[in-house]
C-alpha cells in the first residue's frame, strides 16, 4: 500500500454509520449530470465519441478518462449515467474524458472493436488536449464495472504483442487507474463475470486461433501485467456483481506481478454507489481520485 494511500484510509474508513441504503439498479440508471463541454467523434460509427467536461477558468486541468459499465451490452445504462460523477468532477476543476465504445452486442462491438475504441478514443485524447488546456500528464482512467474491466486493461497496452489485433505503437501512458466494481480478470473471473453480466468469454476476447491460441493474452489485464501501473481497485461492501473477493484476487496477483495495487471497501455500498457522486460512497472515492492525480 502507498504511503499516501494508506494516510488517506483511516479517514476514508473511520465509520460505516448513517450510510445511507444503498442504491439499486433502478436508482443507477436514473443517475444524470450537466451537459459535457463538447462531444468529440473519434470514429464513424454511432457509439465512437467521447464527451468532454472541462472546469471553468484557465488550464491546464488534470484529466479523468472515465469508463462507463453496464455489462458490455446496452442493456444496462452507460455514458448517461456517468455524466454525474463527471459534472462533479469538473467542478472540483477536474478535466473528464466520458468514454462511449461499441458494447459487444452493437455492430463492431466485443472483440476487437470494443478494444480499438478505447485505443481511438485516448488517442482523441492526447490530440485535443491542447485546444482545451488538458493536462495529459497528470491523468487517471477510472471504469465501472466492465468499464473497471477496460481500465485495467488500459494500463498493460504497452504489453500486447506487435502481432496481435489489438496491438497500438505508441499509446498514450496511462499508468494511474481506479477501478470501481470491476471484472477485470476475464481468465479467472469468467465464471463470475458469466453469472453477474451473462456474458460469455468469446464475446470479450474472441475465439482462439492458430494465430492467436491463447485470447486472454493480450485481453486480460491480469496477465498485461508488470506494467508500472498503480490500481486502486473500489468494491461496495454490498456488491454483489463483483463482490470485495474479486478486488482482492486481482489485487493480489498485480503485486505477485511486481505492480501496485490496492484494495478499498465501501462501508455499506452497493455496486452503483461506487460510480454515483449523489451517493454518500462519493465522499471516500473523490480523495483517492485527487491522491492518484498528486502522484
Amino acid at each position: 500500500m502507498t504511503d499516501r494511500l494508506r494516510a488517506l484510509l483511516p479517514a476514508l474508513l473511520f465509520s460505516s454509520a448513517a450510510v445511507a441504503a444503498p442504491m439499486t439498479l433502478d436508482d443507477y440508471l436514473k443517475l444524470s449530470g450537466p451537459a459535457p463541454t463538447a462531444r468529440i467523434a473519434y470514429g464513424s460509427a454511432p457509439s465512437q465519441f467521447a464527451e468532454l467536461f472541462r472546469p471553468q477558468g484557465k488550464g491546464p486541468f488534470p484529466v479523468v478518462v472515465l469508463v462507463h459499465g453496464g455489462c458490455w451490452t446496452i442493456k444496462f445504462g452507460g455514458i448517461e449515467q456517468m455524466r454525474n460523477v463527471a459534472g462533479a468532477l469538473a467542478a472540483e476543476g477536474i478535466a473528464v474524458w466520458n468514454v462511449e465504445y461499441r458494447r459487444s452486442d452493437e455492430e463492431g462491438g466485443g472483440y476487437p472493436g470494443t478494444y480499438h475504441d478505447i485505443n481511438a478514443a485516448l488517442d482523441k485524447l492526447a490530440l485535443e488536449a491542447a485546444n482545451y488546456q488538458l493536462d495529459t500528464s497528470r491523468i487517471v482512467a477510472m471504469g465501472h464495472s466492465a468499464g473497471g474491466q477496460l481500465v485495467q486493461w488500459i494500463a498493460g497496452r504497452s504489453r500486447i504483442a506487435p502481432t496481435s489485433p489489438l496491438f497500438h505503437p505508441n499509446p498514450l501512458p496511462v499508468r494511474e487507474i481506479i477501478s470501481l466494481g470491476g471484472l477485470a480478470d476475464l481468465r479467472n473471473e469468467k465464471g463470475l463475470i458469466k453469472s453477474s453480466c451473462g456474458r460469455d468469454t468469446a464475446e470479450l476476447a474472441g475465439l482462439p486461433s492458430a494465430a492467436r491460441p491463447d485470447v486472454f493474452s493480450d485481453t486480460n489485464a491480469a496477465e498485461l501485467m508488470p506494467n508500472g501501473s498503480r490500481t486502486v481497485l473500489v468494491t461496495g461492501e454490498l456488491d454483489t456483481i463483483s463482490p470485495p473477493r474479486a478486488a482482492h484476487d486481482y489485487a493480489a496477483r498485480a503485486r505477485k506481478a511486481g505492480d501496485q495495487a490496492d484494495v478499498v471497501i465501501l462501508p455499506g455500498a452497493s455496486h452503483y454507489d461506487e460510480i454515483a457522486a449523489s451517493s454518500p460512497a462519493w465522499k471516500l472515492v473523490l480523495p483517492l481520485i485527487r491522491a492518484a492525480l498528486e502522484r
